[in-house]
């Protein structure tokens, strides 16, 4: 996938309140490159993302992601980059991933339950927001499968293992 003179890239993808930034945080410090989170991007290039749903549509949105997630694929640094939950939605943003290195990280429902305790996730409002990840859920996991080159499941695994075993996978490849 990898040759000695490309960067060091891994992708990660998988539902909300799966670790995708936790556990890209500590593979990018394991593999020594940045880390890069294009909803953040997103956020700081174009205002609060849902703002720009509001304003502009879902459409307008993955269009300004999938931007981000070419950007941060081109660098030359290479990074781990972390997708929101709804990339994968997007056609194009499935087009760029082919090829390229991308670790789906699972959870199941029980464990996302305590994660999900704090709030702060739009998209989950209301009396079931367990049940409502479910559905989320479900509706893009096959899309999260045609992405993947290999999956990581981080229900009950401490991070920094899951993170380390990532970090062991991606350099195999090299």
């Amino acid at each position: 996938m990898t040759s000695a003179a490309d960067p060091l890239t891994l992708v990660l993808v998988g539902p909300m309140a799966a670790g995708k930034t936790s556990v890209g945080r500590r593979v990018a410090r394991t593999l020594s490159v940045p880390f890069v989170d294009t909803d953040k991007r997103v956020a700081s290039a174009h205002g609060p993302i849902p703002a720009i749903f509001a304003e502009h549509g879902e459409d307008h949105f993955r269009a300004l992601e999938r931007a981000e997630v070419a950007a941060a694929l081109d660098a030359p640094a290479g990074g781990v980059i972390s997708l929101g939950g709804g990339a994968v939605t997007d056609a194009g943003t499935r087009a760029l991933l082919r090829e390229r290195p991308v670790v789906f990280l699972t959870v199941t429902p029980e464990a996302v339950a305590a994660r999900i305790r704090s709030g702060g996730r739009p998209l989950l409002e209301g009396d079931d927001p367990v049940g409502r990840w479910t559905q989320i859920f479900e509706e893009r996991r096959n899309w999260y499968d045609e992405v993947a080159s290999v999956t990581f499941d981080t229900s009950r695994r401490p991070m920094h293992r899951i993170a380390a075993d990532i970090a062991a996978w991606r350099r195999e490849l090299r």
